[in-house]
């Protein structure tokens, strides 16, 4: 069995369109994965029809407090996001911005997840933007 096909291929995120072809651009292995995760944490529980448990429901928590326990909190949303609906990797760490980061008060937070694919041995990085407000600072 090749290593590769086990990783999947799916449609590019965002979605691209080719007028040439009529087709939609096609993502494989490692970069698919990489978007899966983009999905998978940018999407809000109760958005997938058929799949109302997918998702991590970050987007609920933009106005909360910042503590130690709230950042605890949005990991363990990630780990459990990522353990349930991505099968192809293996976890290895998931990092949130510390509480009293200077990106914090800029209004992001930076989720990293270290992972390793399961059928190659690779490990890859993920970081995931998080932002709490839009435009929070003029340039």
């Amino acid at each position: 069995m090749n290593d590769k096909a086990f990783l999947g291929t799916g449609w590019s995120f965002p979605p691209v369109f080719d007028k040439g072809s009529k087709s939609v651009r096609l993502v494989s292995a490692e970069i698919d994965i990489a978007q899966s995760l983009e999905i998978l944490l940018s999407t809000s529980l109760g958005e997938r029809v058929m799949q109302p448990d997918y998702g991590c429901n970050l987007k609920d928590y933009q106005f909360e407090s910042i503590d130690n326990s709230f950042l605890g909190f949005l990991k363990d949303l990630v780990e459990r996001a990522i353990l349930y609906y991505e099968p192809r990797i293996r976890l290895e760490n998931v990092e949130v911005t510390e509480a009293d980061s200077i990106e914090i008060f800029e209004g992001l937070i930076k989720i990293n997840v270290t992972y390793r694919i399961e059928s190659t041995n690779t490990r890859f990085n993920y970081v995931y933007d998080f932002y709490l407000r839009e435009a929070a600072q003029a340039p």
